[in-house]
């Protein structure tokens, strides 16, 4: 793998990452001066920094119910217990997630929990399309996630945003009721802050939105490095992209279109993340991930209760 690019796009992506806590902070203290002036500024960031040492608040167990989550025990996927313990090493976890199974047919996989006791869950969806390298390069994603740490900052970011509209709209409803007094000049309201009052939240969740684009890229890298083939991911992530489109893209479009701009997204578009995930292909490779060949599924999953297949407008379930 290409090293020097590699650290190039991490420095970016931390770069990135700063800027982006650093203007929510900063959103977060001017909102808060407009309301309750320095002890606004103090309480607001008070509470932001107690979140971001607490930890994540939402419980995991609650996360996977909602999910209909359920433990994938090692005996029913030694192979994929074996990848997952195997990154983990790469990735100095003291301690390796634990796998659950969603029964769905959604291509998806997600982590949450802290380091010290993190989740992962993979759909059925999932196992069934992806073979050894992609689920691998996948997971390794997921992984990447756990050790850098990002369930905990975009835990911290979505708490400054929440922070930041819960402020702007209580001064909000506030001028409401001192509107009489505005109207026959008996209040004076700075432009300026009654802008920022109005732009606030939506900044916010734009700047989230941001923050979540550069964690995803940060993970792609990691998942590059913990496998040696960032080829796998790029081709895990074309594939999951192709078999999700609608039946029309599959047959009439080169590939799929996205329905909203890439600012309004939580995941930069497949074409971004794969087109630098081959700038880190180099002619030889390194160190690479020894993974099943073919599908993982009926093989590495024979044990696991899988859901019946159905039938949509648009054809079978994959």
């Amino acid at each position: 793998m290409d090293a020097e690019r590699l650290r190039e796009h991490r420095r970016e992506n931390l770069t990135q990452t700063l800027v982006l806590l650093g203007g929510l902070a900063l959103l977060l203290a001017g909102v808060g001066y407009l309301v309750l002036g320095a002890l606004g500024v103090v309480l607001a960031l008070a509470f932001t920094v107690f979140v971001a040492v607490v930890g994540p608040t939402v419980s995991t167990g609650l996360v996977l119910r909602l999910h209909g989550a359920r433990p994938l025990s090692p005996a029913s996927a030694p192979e994929l217990h074996a990848i997952v313990a195997e990154l983990s090493r790469r990735a100095g976890l003291r301690r390796a997630p634990t796998l659950h199974y969603v029964p769905t047919r959604v291509l998806n996989a997600f982590a949450t929990g802290r380091r010290e006791d993190a989740v992962i869950a993979v759909t059925d969806g999932l196992l069934r399309a992806l073979d050894g390298e992609e689920l691998a390069a996948v997971l390794a994603h997921e992984i990447g996630h756990v050790a850098s740490d990002d369930l905990r900052v975009m835990n911290l970011a979505a708490t400054v945003t929440r922070i930041t509209g819960a402020l702007a709209s209580a001064a909000q409803f506030m001028m409401f009721l001192l509107l009489p007094m505005w109207m026959f000049g008996g209040l004076h309201v700075r432009f300026l802050g009654f802008l920022l009052l109005m732009l606030a939240p939506t900044v916010a969740a734009l700047l989230q939105l941001a923050l979540s684009r550069s964690r995803e890229f940060d993970a792609d890298l990691e998942a590059a490095e913990l496998t040696g083939r960032p080829e796998w991911l790029a081709r895990a992530l074309r594939k999951m992209e192709r078999l999700q489109a609608g039946w029309f893209e599959r047959i009439f479009v080169n590939r799929p279109t996205t329905s909203a701009p890439s600012w309004l997204r939580t995941h930069p578009t497949t074409e971004e993340r794969v087109e630098r995930l081959l700038r880190l292909v180099p002619p030889e490779r390194v160190r690479p991930l020894a993974a099943p060949g073919g599908g993982l599924g009926p093989r590495g999953f024979a044990a696991v209760d899988r859901a019946p297949r159905r039938r949509r407008i648009s054809g079978v379930w994959i």
